[in-house]
């Protein structure tokens, strides 16, 4: 029970930091310790890189001064971030558990995207996140493989504002994120001048260009333009949701023969590799792919955001955010939408003709885990946006260190080894086994008797859960479907799945005290 609490503590505890620019706690530490290292990695789950860090902390141990906590600006409204107590578990933990060995090189990230080698699969979204020389060549110098550039057209981008708004959750400034950008503002000639400074200045990095035009010619020039400013691939823009004209972004994308001539038309003006970004706003995203490879386009990439309507203004009686008192449908993005994602790459690499093709991953991609949802389910390249827009471009070493450290403790050598390996085992729902259950057992040792449990099943399950003053549930075999619900809302994760069993068979619920 102990180590659970402190467990959870702890998480609970590293989330509470700012992740703050120029991080005031190294800056104090005498001993040139990085706390704001380790803290990062565990905000950012990346767990065994935050012991790995803790690990190498070892003055924090014995320090008695705590200037990293004084330090904190967490203390100017309240406690500051307890870095010692974080520190100290992190630096147990790798003490008892099996970390990779450090003797070894960590695995290869590199890959192979469109026929383009890369460093790592991971690249700046075009989007805000990437829409100038500084911002881009900043990112590439903290290890970004490549950029994405914020999508070039000759239609006259004009911006409102305010233009974002958030959903959020405790501790975390937003799960999702709704955005109301259209496309670049910067002239044509500016922005090709970008791509070429960048291509030359970083010519082992990864420049994509995104373009967007409103009739066949325009994206024919358009991708002339980027192959003469030595792009790398082009990504067609079929997927913006908040275009004020008709005939562009999503429109386009849910149309399979404009997706047909506009990718054929952008083939004309390049020789280069082509890419068709889609919309989530529809049922059937199969078809327009199959049309943009008919048009010649070399890989899909997916998905962009999800028309949405975040919040409504109280006082305002519009949607958020409001601009001069009206709003509108817009974008959105963010972890929040991972799952939407991840169900549309699943059929787009399971289709036997686009399967075929490189996919490019989007979709509220914020750790290495969510990274490897996407890898696993055959993505070769992986765009990130939101949590830039969130933690900044310093998200990209616990990305990187995150999944190399996994594929370490697995044994993978490197990345395509993991691509597709879940895609089997993602079947028809009339293919699953429905003859055996998996009912839960109950840890007593991390019991804390809180009764969530029982609430969750008593309203919304099968009353299986018994909850007597002793505050020790029990479960009731002959009620329990093993729907697993109890496990999903246990504070201290004291609920496991048992072994899966013929559904006559009984089953011992509890484990040894």
């Amino acid at each position: 029970m102990k180590d659970c609490i402190t467990k959870n503590t702890i998480r609970e505890e590293a989330n509470r930091c700012w992740m703050c620019h120029a991080p005031v706690c190294s800056a104090a530490c005498k001993a040139r310790m990085q706390p704001s290292r380790m803290l990062r990695s565990l905000r950012l789950e990346n767990e065994d890189g935050a012991i790995r860090h803790a690990r190498q902390m070892d003055a924090c141990l014995t320090c008695t001064t705590r200037a990293c906590e004084k330090a904190c600006l967490h203390g100017r409204t309240g406690q500051a971030v307890k870095i010692q107590k974080i520190a100290g578990f992190l630096y147990r933990q790798g003490t008892t558990i099996d970390l990779p060995d450090k003797e070894q090189p960590l695995p290869d990230l590199s890959i192979d995207f469109c026929g383009i080698r890369c460093e790592n699969p991971f690249i700046l979204a075009s989007s805000p996140v990437a829409h100038n020389y500084e911002m881009c060549a900043r990112a590439l110098e903290a290890g970004w493989a490549g950029i994405c550039f914020k999508t070039i057209s000759y239609y006259p981008a004009q911006e409102v504002s305010p233009r974002f708004d958030q959903v959020q959750q405790a501790g975390v400034p937003f799960i999702g994120f709704k955005n109301m950008e259209q496309l670049s503002e910067a002239p044509i000639p500016t922005n090709f001048d970008i791509l070429y400074r960048l291509k030359q200045h970083y010519p082992d990095k990864l420049i994509v260009s995104s373009i967007m035009g409103q009739m066949e010619e325009e994206w024919t020039k358009l991708a002339h333009f980027s192959t003469l400013a030595g792009a790398d691939i082009i990504e067609c823009n079929f997927s913006c949701p908040q275009m004020t004209n008709e005939g562009m972004g999503s429109d386009v994308g849910q149309n399979p023969l404009l997706v047909r001539s506009f990718t054929a038309a952008t083939c004309r003006g390049t020789h280069l590799p082509v890419i068709a970004k889609m919309t989530p706003n529809l049922a059937d995203m199969i078809s327009v792919a199959r049309a943009a490879r008919e048009g010649g386009a070399t890989g899909i990439a997916a998905i962009k955001t999800i028309k949405s309507i975040t919040r409504i203004d109280e006082e305002a009686l519009t949607a958020l955010p409001v601009i001069a008192g009206k709003s509108c449908v817009s974008g959105y993005s963010g972890k929040a939408v991972r799952p939407v994602a991840l169900r549309f790459i699943h059929e787009l690499a399971s289709d036997p003709v686009v399967g075929q093709m490189p996919l490019s991953g989007i979709g509220g991609i914020e750790t290495w885990r969510d990274a490897l949802d996407f890898l696993l389910l055959g993505c070769t390249n992986l765009q990130v946006c939101t949590s830039v827009m969130q933690y900044g471009y310093r998200i990209i070493d616990d990305l990187r260190e995150g999944l190399q450290l996994y594929m370490q403790r697995k044994r993978y050598k490197n990345l395509s080894e993991l691509s597709g390996l879940a895609l089997s085992n993602i079947v028809p729902p009339e293919s699953l086994n429905r003859s055996t259950i998996c009912r839960p057992v109950i840890d007593r040792k991390l019991c804390c008797g809180c009764g969530w449990c029982f609430i969750s099943c008593s309203d919304g399950g099968h009353q299986a859960i018994f909850f007597p003053p002793s505050r020790r549930p029990s479960i009731c075999e002959e009620q329990c479907v093993g729907c697993l619900l109890c496990s999903l809302v246990c504070p201290t994760g004291a609920i496991k799945q048992g072994e899966r069993m013929e559904k006559a068979r009984g089953q011992q619920l509890f484990l040894p005290e």
